[in-house]
């Protein structure tokens, strides 16, 4: 069983775990630590065996097995880079042939030695008979290793990469040497990406296969936008597979896998004597599949369903399916997020995190294993992380609220049980000041949609004042909650904004987490579109409802919150007087391709989507004052997407902007100094635009 801190056997008495790149085996009850490995290569991903005989490990990209009992080691696959070398017994060329069987015709010496090259080679394929068979990869690497539970198979996931990719590099002017060097990132949207294999190792019969993916249902279909786009449809599109994951009796087992447009994703069975695969489950999206999937699937107790988690109801449930009959049963249900499994030791209940008492709360939940009523555990306000104790009887609880920054509990595992904090992390100074709470809110969007809003009021505000909306970065994160922040150095300015006399709203607009599929997906082709248009209802919001001055509205955000800042200057100028865009995405063409290809497809499949959603297309509308913050080491929106900007807005003739740059710093900052001279400008600006 897999757990922060190792991997336990079934009955929790010894845990397995990696440190410093070596194993170590330790006995539960005692505490007895014994090392199992002291080398200066890396020994990763220590598990039992099906038996609990052996521990399996991965060593230079191979697995071996150390057996508890006496402590010898043995290798289970012998992968090797390379074209496997041609057998110098088979003679094709007819030319070599007669000059060979000419020498050995002629000169004794070459016959003897002939004969007795055969013989060592005879040998030494007997002696291979022991050792696991050389499996050649040709260029490409070596991952998901799997060992069936009754020793017998070794699945593999062979992985071809592009190459001669091209990376962006990244310069890097502020060096102990006194040159600018470069920092090799990553590619840009749309470059060609790895592609993925599974093998199959038989060592009863010592052979190798090739498991296909060419069956899977809907792998040919045509995403939604090429249909309508007229384009022609690629051949098939490319999978990624996971597993085997296999039952607790070890009879089965089922893989999942992934289309690598993330527009869909399999539960199959799998039977590895047969090598074939059976369609249990198929989560289709026209948008993207959510990241639930590899690690969210097990097996129950019965070992023939298999449970997993999927958003098929529009949020992200629990379900089962039976992998012999196929049947599937929803054990959750509701207008809520199913955010964290585990199954009890006693394989009788579930323990669940999820959000249904509020969007804007995570609370821990135990269930009857087949479904039933919830039962809440924990009580407080805010978001519980949850960790059990070993014999699952306490929790230890990592709790925040909003202006109360996390601090550590434990408790009972029972409903009703009294939480004590065991930590007190704020100082005397930070606790002097009266941090406020923000009320989480509701807004109609013009759609008619409720959005999720925190909204920091000043007190005794009598004449239209000036108001700040922030934007939140990542997209598909979450904000408007009732726990402590990441955005926690935001949540401190906020209060000195409101202290100035500012109403500020941070918004979980359209493509953040927490609310479910349709919310989540609703930027699909259009960042910039319904995520813009909520921030731009939520200033009318506080206008019509909080007496704000439509004339004193700013708007700030980082990393996608500056991609928003920016759009909001460029296409609603009149809405926002003034703006602050931090380490901003100014044309997503240029973005990495795994985030942005879910939400944009790829820019030269979909270049529509690709131009109405990047600011840098825009910027002939600015009109308010814009600040713009970038560093200039950023290896995530890399510093020439601002660069690129600046060109773009001298080339339009706008004075009203200004770009402050930070020579050591990557895409968060790290300097204090840096996070002051950047909360500074942002102050500047409003208070030089926003006030009367």
């Amino acid at each position: 069983m897999l757990t922060p801190g190792g991997v336990y056997n079934k009955k929790r008495t010894h845990r397995l775990y990696e440190r410093g790149g070596d194993l170590f085996l330790v006995e539960v009850k005692s505490g007895k630590l014994k090392q199992l490995t002291k080398t200066v290569e890396r020994e990763s991903s220590p598990s039992f065996t099906f038996d609990e005989q052996e521990v399996i490990y991965l060593k230079d990209g191979n697995l071996y097995a150390w057996n508890i009992g006496n402590g010898q080691t043995r290798q289970l696959t012998d992968f090797r880079k390379g074209r496997k070398p041609a057998d110098p017994d088979i003679i094709k060329d007819k030319q070599e042939l007669f000059l060979r069987e000419q020498q050995r015709d002629l000169l004794e010496i070459v016959q003897k030695r002939e004969e007795e090259r055969k013989q060592q080679r005879l040998v030494q394929k007997e002696n291979a008979k022991s050792k696991p068979k050389e499996i050649y990869t040709d260029d490409k690497s070596v991952d998901n290793i799997v060992l069936s539970p009754n020793g017998r198979f070794i699945t593999y996931r062979l992985v071809t990469r592009p190459a001669n990719s091209k990376i962006a590099q990244v310069p890097n002017y502020v060096t102990a040497s006194g040159y600018t060097e470069d920092i090799p990132t990553r590619t840009k949207v749309g470059a060609v990406q790895a592609s993925y294999e599974m093998g199959l190792y038989d060592t009863q019969l010592d052979t190798t296969y090739t498991i296909s993916f060419k069956e899977l249902s809907g792998l040919q279909d045509k995403p939604a936008y090429q249909r309508t786009s007229g384009q022609a449809a690629p051949e098939a599109r490319k999978v990624m597979m996971f597993g085997p994951y296999y039952s607790g009796d070890g009879r089965k087992a089922v893989l999942v896998a992934r289309s690598q447009d993330n527009k869909d994703r399999w539960v199959l069975a799998f039977d590895p004597v047969t090598r074939t695969m059976r369609e249990l489950d198929r989560q289709h999206d026209e948008a993207w599949i959510n990241g639930y999937g590899p690690g969210e699937i097990g097996w129950m107790p019965n070992n023939e369903s298999v449970w997993f988690v999927s958003e098929e109801s529009g949020y992200a449930h629990l379900y089962t399916v039976n992998a012999s009959t196929g049947k599937k049963t929803a054990l959750t249900n509701g207008k809520y997020e199913v955010q964290s499994v585990q199954m009890a030791q006693d394989k009788k209940y579930w323990y669940l995190t999820t959000n249904q008492v509020h969007p804007g709360e995570q609370h821990f939940y135990r269930m009857p294993l087949n479904g039933g009523k919830m039962e809440q555990i924990t009580r407080m306000t805010g978001a519980h992380e949850v960790t059990m104790s070993p014999d699952e009887k306490k929790l230890a609880i990592r709790y925040s609220y909003t202006n109360k920054p996390w601090e550590l509990y434990l408790m009972d595992n029972r409903p009703g049980a009294k939480p004590t904090q065991i930590t007190q992390s704020t100082t005397p100074e930070f606790n002097s000041y009266p941090w406020r709470d923000p009320e989480v809110i509701t807004f109609k969007a013009t759609d008619g949609v409720d959005v999720h809003a925190r909204l920091y009021k000043p007190a005794n505000s009598t004449d239209a004042g000036p108001a700040v909306i922030f934007v939140h970065g990542a997209g598909y994160l979450q904000n408007a909650h009732k726990w402590w922040s990441s955005y926690f150095r935001e949540f401190m300015f906020h209060n000195l904004l409101v202290d100035k006399g500012y109403t500020v709203l941070d918004i979980d607009y359209r493509g953040s987490a927490g609310y479910g599929r349709d919310w989540r997906t609703g930027i699909y082709r259009h960042m910039g579109g319904k995520d813009l248009s909520d921030h731009v209802d939520g200033a009318k919001f506080l206008v019509e409802k909080h007496g704000v001055d439509p004339k004193r509205i700013g708007i700030y955000g980082g990393s996608y919150g500056g991609f928003i800042t920016l759009m909001a200057m460029f296409t609603q100028p009149d809405v926002f007087a003034a703006g602050a865009a931090l380490r901003s995405v100014t044309d997503w063409a240029h973005y990495n391709h795994g985030y942005t290809s879910n939400i944009l497809n790829e820019p030269q499949a979909d270049s529509l989507a690709y131009v109405r959603s990047s600011p840098i297309y825009y910027a002939q509308g600015l009109k308010g004052a814009l600040l713009m913050c970038h560093g200039m080491v950023d290896t995530n929106v890399h510093f020439q997407d601002i660069v690129r900007l600046s060109q773009r807005l001298i080339e339009l003739g706008k004075d009203n902007w200004e770009l402050a740059v930070y020579p050591v710093e990557d895409h968060g900052f790290v300097e204090p100094s840096s996070w002051t001279d950047e909360y500074k400008r942002i102050l500047k600006l409003f208070e030089t635009n926003l006030r009367k």
